[in-house]
């Protein structure tokens, strides 16, 4: 199989989507076998979307959200732009909001200026499609679906999805990862532990306050579930007769070999999610002050290959605790990826 160059991230996996079409209702079959069409439609194409002239100054956010209407022609109608109030659109407010408090997280934490590190603006398209179940980042912007109701709410409503879809666009532009088999989970689950920290950033926790569930509050209340993905205990998000029980492996003893999903990224990203969960823990205090930045680190670092493997970027981020911190803070880093299996 060909190692993919990806421009498109979705938030929702094509497991998921096939799932549905398994077992859902007539109308959230259509709605997810059409969802899961558009995706595969969007493959191979280069993404047309909203951009300023030019940067915004470094600290300043620049934000611009669209209204698709329902439709899928890009960007859509401009309905909010930066220092604009807020409206009675809740979409449109949780968009721009969720868009600003990452760009607040990279800057403030890491003195990152956007997501290209260059001012990069921020654009979100919000409505797009009819109950479509799915948000992307697509290599230049935010598009959001408005989901169905039933299985999914509004993909605007959690912050860490937001983040999430924005930090493939930070490790696009420092690492460029493959996105296949252990690459490609390496870069889901980056945007996993980034999309977690902007949320505990955003809400104070620390890492023992934090629930470590990625898309809290986006599966609707019918379904089982706390949402999309546990750091914590991956393979316990969910367990619902439509979506069934959550795939994640938590180490490698289970590490999942298939042709489908370009090798199971979104599946196998839950062995270095729960790396990470373990770091935090044993370094304790705001995940993102030791944990985050060792993992921020070791993806900027310049040394981290396109086609970087599970224990390749473990090995990294043990360098890095060492570096910036002391031999107890690297063992424990070491002792996670242990742990899961990635370090021997």
């Amino acid at each position: 199989m060909e190692k993919p160059r990806q421009r498109y991230y979705s938030v929702i996996p094509p497991y998921i989507l096939r799932r549905i079409i398994e077992k859902g209702s007539e109308h959230q079959r259509q709605y997810a076998r059409h969802t899961l069409s558009h995706v595969h439609s969007l493959m191979g194409h280069n993404p047309v979307a909203a951009r300023y002239p030019s940067a915004a100054a470094a600290g300043v956010v620049e934000r611009a959200i669209y209204d698709a209407q329902n439709a899928t022609t890009l960007p859509g109608k401009l309905v909010r732009k930066e220092g604009q109030a807020a409206g009675a659109d809740v979409a449109v407010n949780e968009a721009y909001d969720y868009l600003g408090v990452t760009y607040d997280f990279y800057w403030r934490v890491f003195q990152r200026n956007s997501l290209d590190a260059k001012g990069l603006p921020l654009a979100g398209t919000v409505h797009y499609g009819t109950d479509y179940q799915n948000a992307f980042w697509n290599g230049e912007q935010m598009i959001f679906g408005d989901g169905d109701g039933e299985i999914f709410n509004r993909f605007t409503i959690a912050i860490d999805v937001v983040a999430h879809e924005l930090t493939h666009g930070v490790t696009e532009s420092e690492a460029n990862l493959i996105y296949f088999e252990q690459a490609g989970a390496l870069n889901e689950s980056l945007s996993d532990v980034f999309g977690s920290l902007v949320k505990q950033f955003h809400l104070g926790q620390t890492a023992e306050q934090a629930d470590w569930i990625i898309g809290a509050g986006l599966l609707a209340a019918a379904i089982k579930g706390k949402g999309l993905r546990s750091m914590a205990m991956p393979g316990s998000a969910y367990d619902d007769p439509v979506l069934g029980k959550d795939p994640q492996p938590a180490d490698m003893s289970a590490f999942v070999r298939t042709r489908e999903d370009n090798g199971g990224v979104h599946l196998n990203s839950g062995i270095p999610n729960r790396a990470f969960y373990l770091a935090a823990i044993a370094l304790g205090g705001h995940a993102w002050e030791q944990a985050g930045a060792i993992w921020y680190n070791a993806l900027c670092d310049g040394h981290l290959r396109q086609n970087a493997d599970f224990a390749a970027f473990a090995r990294l981020t043990v360098k890095h605790a060492g570096e910036r911190f002391t031999d107890k803070e690297a063992n424990a880093v070491e002792h996670a990826w242990r742990e899961v299996g990635v370090l021997s």
